[in-house]
């Protein structure tokens, strides 16, 4: 039987060396041999009649060279699984010479492998951390704005005879033209929608009163503030407003009238709820972005807690057998340089360290996903695609023949496993920490959040 010992080559990285015995491959190589010749379809011979020794002649090299391979790695796993080592990826081969084989001669083969050994983890006690709960509290005018964006998006819209005010909306075509208003060839033409407000005041004078299928001429310069004059640069996929002139053909106008603030309203927002007057709908509409709130701030929390576990967590890595093994990574089986190993290396173990964390906190927190958490999941993004109650009846046939379907998608139930086993883990770290509840503005918790934004990128 094959014969295997290991020796350290640095702290973490141990080598495997294997003497193979040709009694653990030959026995199953003389059988391939034999079932080769029953399949094999030379001209001369009746299939299954072709000799053995024609076969071995032919495809002995290949297929000895197979089973050998073959009985290594099965004996080097079985190896590792015996004395339970905790390895990263795949053995790696050191002294792998395939020209010690010989089908004519078989004999005692000894392969050498590199193994990268997974270090303890120890992640940093969540308790003892010093994190913040932001709260932000919902004010009066933040309701009143709510209210009123409620009121613009359910409401009415109208076709007005001519630009009227403010919040009109005007379907326009921007045709490039030069300075003195005449279409340039092969020059841009674009469909798109502004808002009278979107216009620069001191412009909007050239705007108000205008109707169908009049046309304005401007420079984006002379007609757009810096932020509109961006979204719209965006739009035109073009980089610089510098000396660039369109033609506004107007080939549509909108009017949002707003809705009343009603029990027919309330009624259409809040379908299972007894609001009848304006004082109800209001706290209403308070309790949702009171949620709504809340809901950021505990993602901001979750996400200052994969901030803390990583950078709070000290892992050792066998950092040169992790380099050997990124550099056999490439496309299609290809090597990479040392330049794109080392260029890689920092995110890789970045990624490595997280995926050790996440591990450890899944078994520390016992946490587990069911077969009815995933059907849950599947469940409640279909009504969510749809715009329906997360409550309709799962026994509905559509709606189970639907999720069953999704059930048998591999792909499907990996990605829903791994984002309900990710926010359980995230749940369980966050019920582990003391995190002081300190209040805070929107302005300033929304500041918070896309300065962190702009420092992480």
């Amino acid at each position: 039987m094959a014969t295997i010992t290991q020796q350290d080559v640095a702290p973490l990285h141990k080598q495997l060396n294997i003497t193979i015995n040709k009694e653990d491959y030959l026995p199953q190589f003389e059988k391939s041999i034999k079932d080769y010749s029953k399949k094999a379809n030379i001209p001369g011979f009746r299939k299954g009649m072709v000799p053995a020794g024609l076969i071995k002649k032919m495809y002995g090299p290949s297929l000895f060279t197979d089973e050998v391979l073959r009985s290594v790695d099965k004996e080097v796993f079985k190896f590792i699984e015996d004395e339970k080592l905790e390895i990263f990826a795949q053995p790696l081969p050191v002294d792998f010479n395939l020209q010690q084989l010989d089908v004519n001669n078989p004999a005692n083969y000894t392969f050498t492998f590199e193994v990268g050994m997974k270090p303890e983890v120890q992640v940093p006690d969540l308790s003892k951390e010093s994190v913040k709960r932001y709260k932000v509290s919902v004010t009066d005018e933040m309701v009143a704005e709510e209210v009123e964006r409620l009121r613009t998006r359910y409401g009415n819209m109208s076709e007005p005879e001519t630009v009227q005010g403010e919040e009109t909306v005007l379907n326009v075509t921007f045709v490039e033209t030069d300075a003195q208003g005449a279409e340039i060839e092969g020059g841009i033409r674009k469909d798109n929608s502004v808002l009278l407000k979107y216009f620069k005041e001191s412009f909007r004078q050239n705007v108000l009163g205008t109707k169908k299928d009049d046309t304005l001429q401007l420079s984006l310069d002379e007609a757009f503030d810096d932020k509109e004059k961006q979204w719209i640069l965006q739009d035109l996929a073009i980089d610089s407003a510098t000396d660039k002139h369109f033609k506004l053909l107007i080939t549509k106008l909108g009017l949002v009238e707003p809705r009343e603030l009603n029990e027919e309203f309330f009624k259409q927002l809040f379908p299972n709820e007894e609001i009848k007057t304006e004082e109800d709908f209001k706290a209403r509409v308070k309790d949702e972005l009171q949620k709504q709130w809340d809901a950021e701030s505990r993602n901001q929390l979750q996400h200052n807690l994969y901030h803390v576990l990583l950078d709070h967590t000290q892992i050792d890595f066998p950092a040169e057998f992790l380099k050997r093994w990124l550099k056999t990574q490439g496309k299609e089986g290809a090597v990479k340089s040392d330049e794109e190993v080392e260029a890689e290396f920092p995110t890789f173990i970045n990624q490595l360290r997280w995926t050790l964390i996440t591990d450890e906190l899944i078994k520390k927190g016992g946490i587990e996903v069911s077969q009815d958490e995933l059907r849950q999941f599947a469940k409640q993004q279909l009504f969510g695609y749809m715009g329906m109650a997360a409550a309709a009846d799962e026994e509905q046939d559509w709606v189970r023949d639907y999720i069953d379907r999704m059930m048998k998608d591999r792909k499907y139930v990996e990605d829903a496993y791994n984002r309900l086993q990710t926010q359980k883990m995230f749940d369980w770290a966050e019920g582990q920490v003391n995190a002081v509840e300190t209040p805070v503005s929107k302005e300033d918790f929304t500041r918070m959040n896309e300065e962190h934004q702009h420092h992480h990128h």
